[in-house]
């Protein structure tokens, strides 16, 4: 039988050369899209400003925020999708926590 829910988490590294306020704003995007589609397990973990192990758009520095969630099996991907396409996302992964 098919889970109903599933516990997940997704780390997303924002680009720096973004504003601070422009990086809260994305953050908090996120956070409502993620509350719309599931419920948040824990509150939202801002790891802030730590520097790459490798350059990624010539930026050796990104912004690190970490989401705990669960949701239904099918919205993960979206949410992939979503963090992949958006201006100001350099990296995101989402995994089964």
């Amino acid at each position: 039988m098919a889970k109903l829910n599933e516990t997940y988490e997704a780390m997303v590294v924002f680009s720096l050369k973004k504003e601070e306020d422009e990086i809260q704003a994305l953050t908090e995007k996120f956070k409502a899209l993620i509350e719309k589609n599931g419920t948040l397990t824990e509150e939202v973990d801002v790891w802030g400003k730590r520097k790459l192990a490798y350059a990624i758009n010539y930026e050796t520095e990104g912004y690190y925020v970490v989401y705990s969630f669960t949701s239904k099996p099918d919205f993960p991907a979206e949410l992939n999708r979503v963090l992949n396409i958006t201006d100001g996302v350099l990296r995101a992964l989402v995994t089964t926590k």
